[in-house]
């Protein structure tokens, strides 16, 4: 009997190198899968058992790697796995929602707000994303955040920006104007001490300047009177 214990434990490691062998093998096809966009061989390896929350060798969740490359079946497919976590988030800090949001893919934010992406988050959020980009469905992405998930139209960033802020650096006139309607202050400074008007500036963005300079005499209060 002791004559055959070397060899049971050289079989049974034989089996686990190999079990590790081929796992690897799979993990490498499925990030091959994401860059390629080829949602045949996602749909593949997760009904043979891979996690659709598997992350990359640089931490990235393949939902937001494939959203990030502009993956769209992959991500598709993804988000018909019933064990994805929506929310998980790469080590920058952005979620699935805040890259959908930047890629102006309404689509898809509608979809991950369905499944539970979170519309609010300490830091960088979704509305940030939303508001710095210029796609034709951007407003409407922001607007979606705001009025049907109620994001904080004044979040700040670990600097202190504020979607208004990015809006009036990257944005269009048209997400200034949505963002002041539903009660952005204007008034805010971030750490270094510069309001929506001096990111509109910086970017020599003369309209939304004068957008922001009248916003803000408009809401200054009138002097009391006795």
């Amino acid at each position: 009997m002791m004559g055959r214990r070397p060899l049971v434990l050289g079989c049974a490691l034989g089996l686990a190198l190999s079990a590790l062998s081929a796992h690897g093998g799979a993990l490498e096809d499925f990030q091959t899968a994401i860059v390629r966009d080829n949602d045949r061989a996602i749909v593949n390896l997760l009904l043979r058992g891979m996690d659709p929350n598997t992350v990359d060798a640089q931490g990235q969740p393949a939902l937001v790697k494939a959203l990030r490359l502009e993956s769209w079946r992959v991500a598709d497919a993804l988000l018909l796995g019933p064990k994805l976590d929506v929310n998980k988030a790469n080590p920058q800090g952005e979620t699935p929602l805040m890259l959908a949001c930047i890629k102006g893919r309404l689509d898809f934010v509608e979809r991950l707000l369905q499944k539970g992406a979170q519309a609010n988050r300490p830091g960088w959020t979704p509305l940030h994303y939303a508001a710095s980009a210029d796609h034709p469905d951007s407003v409407a992405i922001a607007r979606l955040l705001i009025q049907e998930h109620y994001a904080y139209i004044d979040a700040q960033s670990p600097n202190g920006s504020t979607p208004l802020m990015l809006a009036a650096q990257y944005g269009s006139q048209a997400m200034v104007e949505l963002l002041l309607e539903e009660g952005a202050d204007s008034h805010v400074r971030n750490q270094l001490g510069l309001a929506a008007q001096d990111f509109a500036q910086r970017s020599q963005r003369d309209y939304l300047v004068e957008l922001l300079q009248a916003q803000r005499r408009s809401s200054r209060r009138a002097p009391a009177s006795w």
